[in-house]
């Protein structure tokens, strides 16, 4: 293989913060892992990820946005939504009862996926959620 050729590709598109485009990042990750097993959950993750954005974060403020990226490796999917900040604190998984009408967002991104990382910078939050392919553990169940 050359040096500079991978199996591994990586996409990104960049949405305004208008609650239309959480549908819009959600038929773009289909159409990209079209045929994948991990499809389905990966497309729940990003329309959960990009409506947290839009509703908790400066992204959906006038002129705001989000970043969405899909990278995909044979092993692995991962899924990342980077918002444009404005709030004091990063996001956080919180367990919820199953009545809570809020909050349950990341908790069910946490099941789905194998791994969550939250990254803070000056400019805002990005969330990722991994999935693995093959025989890995999901939100610490079988897959």
């Amino acid at each position: 293989m050359h040096e500079y050729t991978s199996t591994g590709r990586v996409w990104g598109l960049s949405c305004p913060g208008f609650p239309e485009e959480v549908s819009r990042a959600r038929r773009w990750t289909r159409d990209i892992l079209r045929g994948s097993p991990l499809a389905e959950d990966a497309e729940l993750i990003v329309s959960e990820l990009s409506a947290n954005a839009i509703l908790h974060t400066a992204s959906g403020r006038e002129a705001g946005g989000f970043h969405l990226a899909v990278a995909v490796t044979p092993q692995v999917v991962a899924v990342s939504v980077t918002d444009d900040g404005g709030t004091r604190t990063a996001p956080k998984i919180e367990h919820q009862d199953q009545e809570a009408e809020h909050g349950r967002g990341l908790g069910m991104v946490s099941a789905l996926a194998h791994r969550v990382v939250v990254h803070d910078s000056d400019h805002g939050h990005t969330v990722t959620a991994e999935l693995f392919a093959g025989p890995h553990q999901r939100g610490g169940h079988p897959c």
